[in-house]
């Protein structure tokens, strides 16, 4: 192991410490709570950020950091503070269409986390990758080209059929479906928390297959 990743590792930890230590747990309930907007941009951007690093890491064996890192951090916590709007109207939506019957289920919990997750990776998803993945190329290209990117070269440069067939076909399905399943089930305080953890698997889960497709 490197020294990133000692470094890496016990950033996660003490992320995890600060939640589960009685003192500082009261602090996050307490922040979400009042501030959910502000406490979801944080979220984001720091664990989705080391998503990020991690993805890096697995494909280049190397710690790097990308450029444009601070623009790319911002983007995971204006998509945090837009999650947890979503997360709201999600959750309030299929628990009024299954109290209507217009869903089965009636007050099974886990039917009612089944069915959020379902039509929110079925329709805002999508958007939301198809976002990210513009905004990341064009960071990408900006600084390539030492000034903004054309909107026209960025959706060009976009690899849209792997995005497609792999981040939508298979990583909704196989992998956040089942995911965001498990996010409602717990607490509302908690199912942010729980999405920005998501991401930083879900960094792994793309770095592999992008080191995969490298050296086939």
């Amino acid at each position: 192991m490197k020294k990133g990743d000692f470094l890496w590792v016990g950033a996660l930890a003490a992320a995890v410490l600060f939640l589960v230590m009685p003192a500082t747990h009261d602090v996050f309930i307490a922040f979400t709570s009042v501030h959910p907007f502000i406490s979801g941009f944080i979220k984001f951007f720091i664990l989705a950020t080391m998503g990020e690093l991690l993805a890096i890491r697995i494909v280049t064996t190397e710690w790097n950091v990308p450029k444009g890192v601070v623009y790319r951090g911002a983007i995971w916590g204006l998509l945090g503070m837009v999650i947890v709007l979503i997360f709201s109207v999600f959750a309030s939506g299929i628990k009024a269409a299954m109290g209507s019957g217009l869903l089965p289920g009636g007050e099974s919990k886990l039917l009612f986390a089944f069915f959020v997750s379902s039509v929110m990776n079925l329709t805002f998803a999508p958007t939301m990758m198809a976002f990210h993945r513009v905004t990341d190329t064009i960071i990408d290209l900006s600084y390539e080209k030492g000034q903004m990117a054309p909107i026209g070269e960025v959706l060009s440069r976009i690899d849209w059929k792997g995005f497609i067939s792999f981040a939508i076909i298979k990583t909704i399905p196989i992998f956040w479906i089942p995911a965001h399943t498990i996010t409602f089930m717990l607490p509302p305080e908690y199912r942010v928390l729980m999405a920005a953890m998501l991401s930083i698997a879900l960094g792994a889960i793309l770095a592999f297959a992008k080191k995969k497709a490298q050296e086939a």
